[in-house]
């Protein structure tokens, strides 16, 4: 991933794919039409925890932000790690219309700690996504920051 790339997508209300940028279209491998209407997640890995997606449909769906690392899937079948940044898009009367992502290239030395963490929320979701997101809330507690702070730090880390 070129570090300057800055990959971005907006997605309607279902997240369904309404518009995708030329990086999003260059490293995913997709044509825009292959991609238009439908779901985000095909470019998700499955080596990505489930939790990781409820914790950013929460977030979006309350009307806030996230930060997240995600391991995308190419059209080949190759992956990348970005950096992403996901928000809620509002009308007019602050009501929510769709969500906004833009991701950039994720610092790798927060890719070798993040990777451990998901291997760990991987595990636990053998029992239930709930066992994943206890799994994360006790992760946070632990670390004594919010999801968000977790993540903008391992990224801003050297």
């Amino acid at each position: 991933l070129n570090k300057s790339a800055l990959i971005t997508s907006k997605t309607d209300l279902e997240g369904n794919i309404i518009y995708a940028n030329n990086d999003f279209l260059k490293y995913a491998g997709y044509e825009f039409k292959e991609l238009l209407n439908k779901p985000h997640n095909i470019v998700r890995h499955e080596e990505i925890p489930k939790t990781v997606f409820k914790c950013l449909w929460d977030y979006i769906q309350d009307g806030r932000e996230i930060f997240a690392f995600v391991k995308n899937k190419t059209k080949s079948g190759d992956y990348y790690w970005v950096f992403a940044n996901v928000t809620p898009s509002f009308d007019v009367n602050d009501k929510v219309v769709g969500y906004y992502s833009v991701r950039r290239k994720a610092n790798q030395n927060a890719i070798l700690e993040i990777e451990k963490l998901y291997v760990e929320l991987l595990k636990a979701e053998q029992n239930g996504i709930s066992d994943g997101i206890s799994y994360l809330q006790n992760f946070c507690k632990d670390m004594g920051k919010s999801y968000n702070e977790i993540i903008f730090h391992l990224q801003k880390a050297a």
